[in-house]
């Protein structure tokens, strides 16, 4: 059987991704692997608030749940997505990165990652 570590070792392994991240939805560190200048426990801190918001935007727009949100930056992309009820998954990409696959993958393996947290 698969765990977190399997899961965020493979993610961390894609072309173009920095940082996979497994997070609370309080922000602590549950299972993180990044590039060594980068900070997991830090990255972790930074999510609840921006999915809190995002929640906040559901709810006033009528769009229901929380999935899923890309972040674009000069320097490249960071995807959180809910893994469960209780956690979180940010993945930080490279420019150079297939956003396509990663969101497509994302998807299709949801439940299965749900399983792992």
């Amino acid at each position: 059987m698969a765990t977190i570590g399997d899961l965020v070792d493979a993610l961390r392994r894609r072309e173009g991704i920095d940082a996979a991240i497994v997070l609370g939805r309080d922000g602590l560190l549950i299972d993180g692997a990044s590039e060594h200048a980068l900070d997991p426990e830090g990255l972790a801190a930074h999510v609840p608030p921006m999915v809190a918001s995002a929640i906040d935007m559901g709810r006033t727009s009528a769009r229901g749940d929380f999935g899923l949100m890309v972040l674009e930056y000069s320097a490249g992309m960071a995807v959180v997505t809910s893994v469960s009820p209780d956690a979180l998954l940010l993945v930080l990409l490279r420019p150079t990165a297939n956003l396509s696959s990663l969101l497509f993958d994302l998807r299709r393996h949801r439940a299965q990652i749900a399983a792992l947290v």
